[in-house]
Parts: C-alpha cells; structure tokens; sequence
C-alpha cells in the first residue's frame, strides 16, 4: 500500500533513538523529508547521518525550544505536514518523593513540550493539505505503572490535550492521535527496569522477564514495532483516523476499552 508520504514534511522530536528515531528512519525510507530533534547533539548527529535527515539540537524542556524548533524545521523543510511530540519520561520513584520541582520538570518535557511544539506547528499545518500530529504517551494512561506516578499523571494530561485537539481542529483538515506503547526495548525502558532491579534486589534479566511474561505475546516490543503504527497514522493513508488512542502494547492492557 502507498501510504502517500513521498515529499511530506516531518519533524519528529526525541529521535536521536528508540521509538523517535525508528520512526524517523521508517519516514525517511517511504521517501518523507525528515527533521529530527534530541538534546545529545553527537548522537543527534549520528542518528541523522544514518537515515538522511537533518538533525536539531535543543531540550524540550525549556520553554523556548519548541518555537526556535519548529521555525528552524520549517525554515530546512519550507514547512511542516507531519509532527511527531515525542520526548523523554519523568524518572521513577514513589509519589512522596517528588516535590514541587520535580513535578513541574516532569509537565515541562512530556506535557507542556507537545503543548508548545503544536502551537508554534498550527500556522503550518493549516497550510499543509495532509496535517498529522501524534503525540507519544504510554500504556500506563489506561492502566498505571508502579512506581512510575510522574509519568502515569503527566501522560495522561497528553491524551486529553491529544483528543480535545482533534475534536477542536478536524474541521480544519488536521488530524490529531496518540500511540500508547507498552514495553518496549529502548534505552528508556533500560533504566526504567534496571532502576526497578536495583530497589528489588533483582536483575535487569529478571525484570524484562517479568514484563514479557505478563504480554500475551511474551516479549518486549521492537520500536520498528512501534514506528510501522506511528508511520500508518501519521501518513495520508489513514486520512479518517482522528482522536484515536493506539496501544501498542502486544495486549499487556487487560481492559476492553
């Protein structure tokens, strides 16, 4: 199936790797122009050279990032069709751990950065005649994560941004959706289960197992996994799919809904 990308516009943040990146290469590889953002300019760098795209450096957690990201992108690309909000999650710990600061870093980088990314992105994808925006959220939106409550609240926050767009700005020709993955081999879910082995006493082996035996298809996802369903939604191809949220999560969720 041709999924209409050759020539589209993306500018996907936190893709230096992981889930960022595999959807950038797979972008790129269906013939999108692709500009990707990390903090970590050498990887960033490398990461870009790999997949032909352009690479922009800047932390999503600073509140002027966004705007001077997005102008750069339009200003390489001469403008944005498709938009991917991606970034780092909070760290882990439980709930009386965190203070006020701590919090408010955690709204910066996985809420208020796809806030800011969007609205500096509107004026260019109302230009666009195939506007797509993903937000990158979590499983624990459905079903919380132990020990994870910065992440489960915050991401949360991300799917009602992700809906109320899509239900405010379809008449406008822009589509809005979210993927929520489940467990997947990145560098984040590395610290996140060797975090968890170090408090429990366990090893990282033994954590990953606990995750893959509790997924009916028992294993981790592969962020190629993820990037095939970030690239479907994002592309013209899926040009009547709005307000969705995806799992992505091998069935981890046990819910119906």
């Amino acid at each position: 199936m041709d999924l209409g990308l050759a020539g589209k516009r993306a500018l996907i943040t936190g893709a230096s790797s992981g889930l960022g990146f595999a959807t950038a290469e797979l972008l790129a590889a269906e013939g999108a122009r692709v500009v990707i953002n990390a903090r970590d300019e050498i990887r960033l760098k490398a990461a870009a050279a790999r997949i032909g795209a352009t690479g922009l450096a800047g932390d999503l957690g600073q509140a002027d990032a966004a705007g001077r990201l997005v102008a750069e992108a339009v200003a390489k690309l001469g403008g944005i069709d498709l938009l991917l909000c991606n970034a780092g999650g909070p760290p882990p710990g439980p709930f009386e751990s965190f203070d006020d600061a701590a919090w408010g870093k955690a709204v910066d980088l996985a809420f208020m950065s796809a806030v800011r990314l969007i609205r500096a992105a509107l004026p260019h994808l109302r230009r666009s005649d195939a506007a797509s925006v993903l937000t990158v959220t979590s499983i624990s939106v459905k079903q919380p994560i132990p020990n994870l409550v910065l992440s489960n609240a915050v991401r949360a926050a991300t799917v009602g941004l992700t809906k109320s767009l899509a239900l405010e700005l379809g008449s406008e020709g822009i589509r809005f959706n979210s993927i929520l993955p489940g467990w997947t081999a990145t560098d984040r879910a590395t610290k996140l289960l060797t975090a968890s082995a170090a408090a429990k006493g366990t090893t990282y082996e033994a954590e990953a197992a606990e995750k893959a035996r509790d997924c009916p298809l028992g294993r981790l996802a592969r962020p190629e996994e993820f990037a095939r369903v970030a690239v479907f939604l994002l592309s013209p191809a899926a040009s009547f799919v709005t307000g969705s949220m995806v799992a992505v999560d091998g069935g981890s969720y046990k819910g119906t809904f």
